[in-house]
């Protein structure tokens, strides 16, 4: 061991790039040795199935934001390019590590696994390290007994702040120096007024605007594809890669519904959280979630794969306006509503026939929010292979004409439509040859056929699936998920502060 080596600790920024109320961070200030920042650009992720350009340019635009509140402290973090395991080996050779933090990721198996070969690495090289709870997310639970009281408990504790001590922090200059020895990542990224911009900054941004005024609406706009753009918190993707903790969101919710005395909007707000850690510690809990049903009485259930639907799918030329738009947008932006986003997985494993592990890959590569815990376990439950949850098929029809009566949704991501008289713009296969030729508007040309008879493939779906709910293997499945994973009061989730 060189003993002319700085020992130090290392705090493994992950999906949680903040510095207020991030316990990694606090902890790490705890120490004696002084601290520094790394984001590790991994190959292995960026080549992974699940991700797109658009979460490494949010996740680049984050690090930027934390980098500018640095720079008081004359630091930065350190962003590379490279593997988990090889990085700490270079680090290495210019300090001692005797330490690393980082919060517990509740992930993909891929980052489940190299977490486990990190472990070990640790281990052998004398390296403690500390991961931190994550939102209130627990590992190794075997059912949610009080689970909900703990969470409540977290998320009124004190937040952590961000206090480094003078001099505590590896410079500036000192990064610069350690960068010549690594592939260094530029963080740079194109303006983009398409994609929310990412980092803590932006986040409160669209938090103070929610708080302040655009809450209003909340609950009376959170199905309508085009109004729940506006009125909806739009923080998803800020919690997703941590720009902003839940108990931050939560205490500042919290504290203005008290003031409001009992906003229902805020209220509903609110338990929309408790939901997000709800199915995020349920993805923990059940990892397998992520490949397989989690009622391992589906797993009989075999659909056969259609390149043909699937690529209509994905870039919403299946025939039917609502579906399409919702897909146009989701690409382009990076956000859709709730209802829109179930409708899609509805129609992707209801009505084209499809298994769900087929839109995965898609879907979390266009959500700018991609998070794994909430990714599969809601896919699996849109999909109705859960076996404890009620079976929903969505119309995109009904859908349409309750959610986006005028149009302006379809309109907008459908413009092919527009110029058609609205009951046609709902359900463009509806005209006749000579609506066709009123309209100088042609099916099969102008936009697409449907691509299936959607009230058959409706009924052959839920005769299916209602059957097999009452498979014994599937209700034996039901009641070791429900033993497992209900918490006992479920009215708890529901309520508000």
């Amino acid at each position: 061991m060189n003993t002319n080596k700085e020992t130090i600790q290392v705090v493994w920024l992950k999906r949680d790039l903040r510095l207020d109320d991030n316990e990694a961070i606090t902890n790490s200030l705890a120490s004696e040795n002084r601290v520094l920042f790394a984001y590790i650009f991994e190959d292995s992720l960026r080549n992974d199935r699940h991700y797109d350009e658009r979460h490494w340019i949010f996740i680049k635009q984050s690090l930027e934001n934390l980098n500018v509140r640095l720079k008081k402290h004359n630091t930065q973090v350190l962003s590379v390019n490279s593997e988990v395991i090889p990085f700490f080996n270079q680090l290495q050779n210019s300090f001692q590590i005797a330490h690393v933090y980082s919060h517990q990721e509740t992930g993909l198996l891929i980052t489940y696994n190299r977490d486990k070969y990190f472990k070990r690495y640790c281990k052998n090289n004398s390296i403690e390290w500390t991961e931190s709870t994550n939102n209130g997310v627990l590992r190794g639970l075997l059912n949610r007994d009080e689970w909900f009281e703990n969470w409540n408990r977290y998320m009124h504790n004190e937040r952590c702040s961000f206090e480094p001590k003078k001099n505590q922090l590896i410079t500036v200059a000192e990064i610069a120096e350690i960068s010549k020895v690594f592939n260094c990542t530029d963080l740079k990224t194109k303006t983009s007024q398409i994609f929310q911009k990412g980092g803590t900054t932006t986040a409160w941004k669209y938090a103070n605007s929610f708080f302040e005024e655009r809450h209003k609406a909340y609950l009376f706009n959170i199905s309508k594809p085009e109004k729940s753009r506006t009125s909806s918190s739009r923080l998803s993707p800020y919690i997703a890669w941590g720009n902003v903790s839940i108990r931050e969101v939560f205490q500042k919710a919290t504290q203005l519904k008290s003031e409001k005395k009992g906003d229902k909007h805020l209220g509903a707000f609110i338990s929309r959280l408790r939901w997000q850690a709800h199915f995020i510690q349920k993805f923990e809990m059940e990892h397998t979630m992520e490949e397989a049903s989690i009622n391992k009485g589906y797993h009989k259930l075999k659909k056969s794969i259609s390149e043909s639907y699937k690529t209509a799918w994905e870039k919403g030329n299946t025939g039917f306006p609502l579906v399409d738009a919702s897909m146009r947008c989701l690409n382009e932006t990076g956000f859709l509503n709730f209802r829109m986003r179930a409708m899609l997985v509805s129609f992707f494993t209801h009505i084209l026939w499809q298994p769900w592990q087929e839109a995965t890959s898609h879907l979390s590569k266009m959500f700018l929010d991609f998070e794994p815990g909430i990714h599969f376990p809601q896919i699996q439950m849109q999909a109705g292979e859960t076996g404890i949850n009620n079976l929903r098929i969505y119309s995109p029809v009904k859908n349409s004409i309750e959610h986006d009566t005028n149009a302006v949704f379809i309109k907008k991501w459908c413009p092919e439509l527009a110029n058609l008289p609205i009951n046609f713009i709902h359900e463009p296969y509806l005209m006749t040859p000579l609506d066709m030729q009123f309209n100088n508007f042609e099916l099969g040309i102008d936009y697409p056929k449907p691509i299936v008879d959607i009230k058959e493939n409706r009924k052959k779906a839920s005769d299916i699936l209602w059957n097999l709910k009452k498979n014994p293997q599937v209700r034996s499945e039901s009641f070791r998920i429900l033993k497992k994973h209900t918490i006992t009061d479920r009215n708890k989730l529901l309520q508000s502060d």
